[in-house]
C-alpha cells in the first residue's frame, strides 16, 4: 500500500529556517515542500472556493506522485450542513478536478453541533460522484454507530479517523472505504507513537491512506518519519524526543486478511463508546 503523508498546509513563517530553508520565497515554498513530502490537506478551501487558475498552478509546481486533499467549502458542512445547492457543490467538483490525478480525497468537516442525522448524510452522499474519494469527519459522537458505519462504506466513503490533542475526543478507527484517511492532531509525537501509527495504517488492508499532521514546526518533520516508517525507508531523526508518555498512545493492530472480507474495528474512546463491528461489502 502507498501512504500519502504530510501536513495541513504548506505555506508557514514558523517552518523558515527549519523546514524551509532561510530566504525561501513564499512562492517557492509547495515546490520544496513537494520535493520532501508527497502529499497535503489543504486548509483555505474551507473559507473560500478554489480558484481553478490557483489549483492549475500548484498542479504544475509538484510532481506526478503528489496528492492534494482539499477541505470542503464550510457552506457545505456548516453554513448549512449537507444541504448545499446543487449548482454550487457541481461548482466546486469540478474546480478541484483542475488538479486532475493530483487530486486526494475531499474532506468534509463537520461542525461539533451537528448530532447525527443518517438520511441527511445518506442524500448527500447520493449527489458525489463515485469517482470521488471521500472523506468524513464527525466531531459530534451519536455519528459513530453501525448505521453512520454502513452507510459511509456503501458509497466507498472514509471514516476520518486518527486522534486529537485531546484524546478523550479522538474518533473511532473504523475502515469504511478501500482508502485512509486519518488526521493526527496532537501537540507532540515521539518515534514509538509514529510507529505505532505507521504499523496501525499499513496492517489495515487500505489500498492507499492519507494521514496528516498539524502544521506546528515540527509537523513536517513527524510527517517525513511517518512517511519512512510506513515505506520502510531508513527513520530520519526527530527533532525532539519527547517520553513516551507524553505521546498520544494508539490502539494496538490486529492482522487482518483483505478489507472486503474482514469486519472493521474501533479503537477504545472514552467519551465515544466502541460501536459494534459491522459486516460491509467490497469497497468499490
Amino acid at each position: 500500500m502507498r501512504v500519502f503523508a504530510g501536513t495541513s498546509g504548506f505555506s508557514f513563517d514558523e517552518w523558515q529556517g527549519h523546514f524551509y530553508p532561510k530566504g525561501l520565497g513564499a512562492d517557492e515554498r509547495l515546490g520544496h515542500y513537494a520535493s520532501r513530502l508527497h502529499s497535503v490537506e489543504i486548509n483555505n478551501t474551507f473559507y473560500q472556493m478554489p480558484k481553478p487558475a490557483l489549483l492549475e498552478r500548484w498542479r504544475d509546481t509538484v510532481p506526478d506522485d503528489f496528492r492534494f486533499s482539499l477541505k470542503a467549502p464550510r457552506r457545505f458542512t456548516h453554513s448549512r450542513p449537507l444541504k448545499a445547492e446543487g449548482e454550487t457543490l457541481e461548482y466546486f467538483l469540478k474546480a478541484a478536478s483542475t488538479l486532475g490525478p493530483k487530486l486526494g480525497p475531499i474532506l468534509f468537516q463537520l461542525p461539533p453541533f451537528l448530532r447525527k442525522d443518517a438520511p441527511l448524510l445518506g442524500e448527500f452522499l447520493a449527489r458525489l460522484p463515485s469517482t470521488l474519494l471521500a472523506a468524513f469527519e464527525f466531531r459530534h459522537r451519536t455519528w459513530f454507530d453501525d448505521e453512520i458505519f454502513t452507510l459511509l462504506a456503501s458509497k466507498n466513503v472514509a471514516l476520518c479517523g486518527g486522534d486529537s490533542d485531546e484524546r478523550g475526543h479522538s474518533p473511532p478507527f473504523v475502515a469504511t472505504a478501500d482508502f485512509g484517511y486519518l488526521r493526527l492532531r496532537a501537540e507532540s509525537y515521539d518515534a514509538t507513537s509514529l510507529r505505532s501509527w505507521s504499523n496501525r495504517i499499513v496492517t489495515e488492508g487500505w489500498t492507499t491512506a492519507y494521514a496528516y499532521l498539524k502544521h506546528e514546526v515540527y509537523g513536517p518533520d513527524y510527517a517525513l518519519f511517518l512517511a519512512a516508517v510506513a515505506s520502510g525507508a531508513a527513520e530520519p531523526p526527530l527533532p525532539v524526543e519527547l517520553p513516551a508518555a507524553a505521546a498520544v498512545a494508539v490502539p494496538q493492530a490486529h492482522p487482518k486478511k483483505g478489507l472486503a472480507r474482514a469486519k472493521p474495528r474501533v479503537s477504545e474512546v472514552p467519551s465515544v463508546g466502541a460501536p459494534k463491528p459491522v459486516r460491509r461489502k467490497k469497497a468499490g
